[in-house]
């Protein structure tokens, strides 16, 4: 099943497990943050990618720059292990991985959460590619993905079990969007996809296409 097919399904059966009244402030809070102009600052294609030097779960520092001069590299920045759509792109990007790196490239992950947190990603999708820790989002900031969590959908995601200031380390509520850059090894973005929805993700076979004409 595509990855879309399987984002879908699982939302519709979120959607019809909340109240109206739940679903109804988290689709405003989306139109709101469309209608800002966020996804147009982010990083686009053409340009050039930020470097960064982000903590693996094991500490081991992974820096953009050098990842480069070993070929091209995808990244994908996911919002945390409490998202379940997130967990659905990484085990997604986990079946494509071999495909992946057939193709020349490496993948590597990026989120705001503490290292003991996105190991809970690792393990639920048996993850073997690079989870990176981007506390504060730093590196998210750089790349024009951060936005602030509305006040309206705080407690809502409260109610969920979401504990953003224990994940994050602070008690900032800033997250990224969902994005996915393929960097060639000069640098340049050759391929971005970001979407303020975070039930959109790219589609792995779509990374692999374009791979392949790189």
């Amino acid at each position: 099943m595509a990855l879309h097919d399987e984002l879908e399904a699982f939302n519709r059966g979120f959607v019809a497990q909340v109240p109206d009244n739940i679903v109804s402030t988290m689709n405003d809070a989306v139109q709101i943050l469309q209608s800002s102009g966020l996804t147009e600052r982010a990083l686009q294609a053409g340009q050039h990618a930020p470097d960064f030097d982000l903590p693996e779960l094991n500490g081991k520092k992974v820096k953009l720059s050098e990842a480069l001069k070993r070929g091209v590299v995808v990244i994908t920045f996911y919002r945390g292990s409490w998202c379940p759509y997130c967990n659905l792109e990484m085990q997604a990007l986990q079946k494509a991985l071999p495909d992946i790196e057939a193709a020349g490239a490496q993948l590597i992950a990026i989120a705001p959460e503490l290292p003991e947190f996105a190991a809970q990603t690792r393990d639920k999708g048996n993850l073997t590619f690079p989870l990176l820790s981007d506390q504060n989002n730093e590196t998210a900031k750089q790349y024009g993905l951060v936005f602030t969590l509305p006040e309206s959908l705080r407690p809502i995601y409260e109610s969920f079990g979401i504990d953003l200031p224990a994940s994050h380390g602070n008690d900032h509520f800033e997250l990224p969007m969902p994005a996915t850059y393929i960097i060639a090894p000069d640098g340049k973005v050759m391929s971005a996809f970001v979407d303020v929805d975070y039930t959109k993700r790219m589609e792995p076979t779509d990374i692999i296409k374009i791979l392949k004409t790189i």
